[in-house]
């Protein structure tokens, strides 16, 4: 299952739960749209350095492969590379400029998609829209229940403490 991590801007003086549609789920793994068009995705989040950083960067390659006259094919294997290291850190690109934005990293959440990880993390989050209470907080759950076996026995290859081996 997908990973998502939710931001939030830190607007200094306004309360994070007044702006719940700006968040941002920022999903862990390959991005496929950052492989095949790195420059449009990379504009289209508007991550302007990260932007700057792969232009020169492709660009530099470029003229150091030519310059050396290295072939065709491997100019092109190398930037296939390059297109699949972006597709592969695009998400942590974007949570990396969000960071530098001062955005704030609220929680991190599992789900099939974005929007089973937005209904995720709005029913547990502990004020919902204007301050109204969400349906679970952490102070309003149970305590959970603890095993127990039998006494203090330890389940695994871990040794009880205080007992001769």
């Amino acid at each position: 299952m997908p990973v998502y991590t939710v931001h939030a801007p830190s607007s200094y003086g306004v309360d994070v739960r007044a702006t719940p549609d700006r968040f941002v789920f920022v999903r862990d793994g390959f991005y496929f749209w950052a492989f095949v068009a790195s420059i449009v995705w990379l504009a289209w989040h508007r991550l302007w350095l990260v932007l700057f950083g792969y232009v020169v960067l492709t660009v530099a390659a470029e003229v150091a492969m030519s310059w050396f006259g290295i072939g065709a094919g491997a100019r092109m294997l190398m930037m296939l590379i390059v297109a699949a290291l972006v597709g592969l850190e695009a998400g942590s690109l974007w949570r990396w400029t969000l960071r530098r934005r001062k955005w704030q990293q609220l929680d991190v959440v599992v789900a099939d998609d974005e929007e089973a990880a937005e209904r995720r993390f709005f029913d547990r989050w502990p004020a919902g829209v204007n301050g109204e209470p969400g349906r679970a907080t952490p102070s309003s759950l149970p305590p959970l229940p603890r095993a127990s076996l039998g006494g203090n026995d330890v389940i695994g290859s871990f040794p009880q403490p205080g007992v001769p081996r």
